[in-house]
């Protein structure tokens, strides 16, 4: 076995023990009792420490070291390359995170997300916050892992969206948040749409067949994958040929499980799309949370909410949904983008979704470098709500304690959501360069070739090329919010008749 070889091994061995533990992660989260959580947090700390001695043995740098000379003679966009270049990186940051902390922040989180359940359910910060507590002070001790970085958030930051900066997401949403703001200040002072026809009973178990059909048709590959429910909707991959979604169904709402439902379709297919031969490598991942938010986004709202979209798929619902025979496809149309500022992340329009996540980015920074205390954060939250959005929460379960991703140690993550949006609606344009007739396209239920230009352009690379390096291939330019900003103004506008 040649050098080359013996580092597909081992990296092959490291994969698969990440994905087992992501695989115990999934079933955390769809179908384990309450009871095991503190059996289950360490199960997860001793595969997760015995992966990551697997990442930082001396065998293994002592590999890459070597190969990094080779990968001069290379082609650099190879598989060979890129591996080699993405394993050196990971290595490089794995080292200097002690195995003893990996499995301590394992058990730390899992017992923290059955806090988090219980807690949204009681709608009681109180039963969080010690966890919480104990999670931000690992975060910070993680931080200083790591050389002094501008912002202490950068060193989060890079572990969502490797070589983003803090200073480069503030000066994005800067000027973002002035333009959303004042568009959500036109429709505000426009005839408003109705959207009460959404709001009422739906059959849950319908709900969930339509959002089966709407995936089958989007090209998730069921024969690897599956559905189930949790409380927070996600995506997890085992490998390419295992890729499960997950989503919540609302009685009460049509939109919660039907949006939510495509926007995890496009994760899968993301994930279901890197080629085959990156399978147990490093390589067989997303490119940055960024560029997969923009996969979820843009079959969720450029496609899922768009007008040729429903000329397809509206007869169908009203087929299922005696509730909506009488509602117009205008109405509807109208009805599933009404802009209106809400206290639910998820369940945020596209007009006001950004400011959800402005809100939380400024919470993480305050609460990593200790200007704001965990136990002031549902004060914190509350004030920064009516500040962004104009909305008090009523009660902890629709504020501070809706998002799950404290409660796993995710800080750093939530930016990649509004660069995903940006970057959705940048892709997008060229799509439609690309593919002139997507609207007829997608009026006739036939998104192949959509998924086609995806799968060629972004799925099946990886996580060959970093996220600016894989958006200026594609696009030109790197992240630009211009397209976004274009987008939401042209269709609010038309919607609303709001003046050019």
């Amino acid at each position: 076995m040649n050098d080359r070889e013996r580092l597909r091994h081992l990296l092959a061995e490291i994969s698969d023990l990440e994905r087992a533990n992501a695989l115990l992660g999934w079933d955390q989260q769809t179908c384990m009792p309450p009871g095991g959580a503190e059996i289950r947090g360490a199960q997860m700390g001793t595969v997760g420490r015995i992966a990551h001695e697997r990442a930082t043995s001396k065998e293994l740098g002592a590999l890459i070291d070597r190969l990094r000379g080779e990968s001069s003679s290379l082609d650099p966009d190879s598989d060979d390359a890129r591996l080699v270049e993405v394993a050196a990186r990971d290595f490089d940051k794995a080292i200097r995170v002690p195995s003893d902390y990996v499995e301590e922040m394992a058990r730390v989180t899992a017992a923290a997300y059955q806090a988090w359940h219980e807690a949204r359910q009681a709608s009681r910060f109180a039963l969080f916050q010690p966890h919480l507590e104990k999670v931000v002070d690992l975060l910070r001790r993680y931080v200083g892992f790591f050389p002094p970085a501008d912002h202490p958030y950068d060193v989060l930051l890079d572990g969502y969206e490797p070589g983003m900066k803090t200073a480069e997401v503030q000066a994005i949403f800067e000027p973002l948040r002035g333009r959303q703001v004042a568009l959500i200040k036109a429709v505000a002072a426009a005839e408003p749409v109705d959207d009460s026809f959404l709001h009422q009973p739906f059959d849950e178990n319908v709900q969930w067949k339509f959002g089966v059909e709407v995936a089958t048709k989007f090209g998730y590959d069921w024969n690897r994958g599956r559905q189930d429910k949790s409380p927070h909707p996600f995506t997890q991959a085992m490998g390419t040929g295992d890729v499960r979604i997950t989503t919540r169904v609302d009685p009460g709402f049509l939109g919660t499980a039907l949006f939510g439902t495509m926007h995890e379709t496009g994760h899968a297919l993301y994930g279901q799309g890197h080629a085959a031969s990156l399978d147990r490598t490093p390589l067989s991942d997303g490119a940055s949370l960024g560029i997969h938010e923009s996969q979820s986004r843009l079959w969720e709202n450029l496609v899922g909410r768009s007008l040729p979209f429903w000329r397809a798929f509206y007869p169908r619902l009203q087929e299922l949904f005696p509730q909506v025979r009488g509602v117009s496809l205008d109405r509807f149309y109208k009805g599933i983008n009404r802009v209106r500022p809400s206290l639910i992340r998820v369940e945020a329009d596209e007009a006001t979704y950004n400011l959800h996540i402005m809100l939380r980015m400024e919470i993480e920074i305050g609460l990593l470098t200790g200007t704001l205390a965990v136990k002031d954060l549902p004060e914190a939250w509350n004030a920064r709500m009516k500040d962004f959005l104009g909305l008090v929460p009523p009660d902890d379960a629709h504020g501070v304690l809706q998002d799950v991703h404290w409660s796993t140690g995710g800080m750093g993550y939530f930016p990649t959501y509004a660069l995903g949006n940006l970057l959705s609606a940048q892709l997008w344009e060229k799509i439609v360069q690309d593919i002139p007739n997507i609207e007829t396209l997608a009026s006739q239920a036939r998104f192949a070739p959509l998924l086609d230009w995806l799968r060629e352009k972004i799925h099946r690379h990886g996580r060959k090329f970093r996220p600016q390096e894989l958006v200026r291939r594609v696009t030109g330019t790197g992240i630009d919010a211009g397209p976004y900003v274009h987008y939401l103004e042209r269709k609010f506008g038309a919607i609303y008749g709001l003046k050019a």
